[in-house]
């Protein structure tokens, strides 16, 4: 179904024009362009041609013209969709603003809904538009609309006709008047033609789809701003170097050098301070107090070996001097 169609898909590639020769021909209106449709009231009668008797037509209001009107002929879309289990999520609040490239999105769907299950034949649209709020001056425009752009049409034959015909009957000799009053363009202060119309619609669309973008990648540059800014990460060096090139006001190239400059500076201050390092000094130094003191031990065990060794070379007369040599030596029990 067309409900699950994605923004590649074909549908979204028909063109304007072909949009409103599919809407004028199949609900007999006179649109020139598609956001003219942005009430919500065609949307209404397509769905009517689709689904025949699904849609209340007396709720629909062809002469909407305030926001709120509008919204209630997209409450009316809604409930129809809710009907027939349609998921397509309806951007009213986009709609209703008349934005040339929303309105033309939404009518591409809605076509290839209507194709997809073969609707919109045999019907009478000014019928089923006479029971709408509206719907008989809307068709009475658009029948006005109609037989003047026809009679346009057939001035203009007969007018290029009668031309050929004084070119033909006229003198060679006025052929340079002829060709110069042809080059002058015409001061009468007359409407812009229709391919002025076209151009300024193609720009809007162009405006919008550059603003939509614009909007898409300011979203994920502010994400990338409010995570650096955790807490937990924000005195990191790649956090520090993705800032420098966030906040850069000037596109200068040494940004990026700058940038990879904080990334490859040491980062030996931050060592000591490290978790692990905190963690493993206090075993550290309980291991080097432990080494200390076994090394003391073992000199005090030397030392004492040592002198045992000296006292058993000794000769007993030289024991006896030395003892002698101790009690002489400024005990107060004995006197030399």
């Amino acid at each position: 179904m067309a409900t699950n169609i994605g923004m590649m898909d074909g549908a979204y590639f028909v063109g304007r024009s072909e949009i409103l020769a599919w809407i004028n021909s199949t609900l007999q209106l006179h649109l020139n362009k598609v956001e003219e449709a942005c009430s919500g009231a065609v949307h209404c009668q397509l769905m009517d041609a689709a689904h025949p008797g699904m849609v209340p037509m007396h709720k629909v209001n062809f002469d909407a013209k305030s926001e709120y009107e509008m919204i209630q002929n997209y409450k009316v879309l809604q409930d129809v969709f809710n009907k027939l289990k349609i998921t397509k999520h309806i951007e009213v609040t986009k709609l209703v603003k008349g934005r040339p490239l929303d309105n033309l999105e939404f009518m591409q769907w809605m076509k290839r809904y209507c194709d997809s299950i073969n609707g919109c034949t045999n019907y009478n649209a000014l019928e089923r538009r006479e029971a709408c709020k509206g719907g008989k001056e809307v068709s009475k425009r658009a029948a006005q609309s109609q037989s003047s752009a026809k009679g346009t049409a057939a001035s203009q034959r007969a007018h290029s006709s009668h031309n050929a015909r004084r070119n033909d009957v006229q003198p060679s000799g006025n052929s340079t008047n002829q060709s110069v009053k042809a080059s002058r363009p015409s001061s009468s202060g007359g409407p812009a033609p229709p391919a002025h119309d076209e151009q300024i619609t193609e720009l809007k669309l162009s405006v919008d789809s550059l603003e939509k973008e614009r909007d898409f990648y300011f979203a994920k540059l502010r994400d990338i701003e409010i995570l650096c800014q955790t807490p937990e990460i924000e005195h990191l060096s790649v956090v520090a170097a993705i800032q420098k090139i966030l906040y850069a006001t000037d596109d200068d190239a040494t940004v990026v050098a700058e940038a990879q400059a904080i990334l490859s500076a040491p980062s030996k201050e931050a060592e000591p301070s490290s978790p692990i390092a905190e963690h493993l000094s206090p075993i550290a130094e309980a291991s080097d107090e432990k080494a200390s003191s076994e090394t003391q031990k073992r000199k005090a065990i030397k030392n004492h070996d040592v002198d045992a060794a000296a006292t058993a070379t000794l000769s007993p007369r030289q024991r006896v001097s030395d003892a002698s040599d101790v009690h002489c030596s400024g005990s107060p029990l004995i006197t030399c």
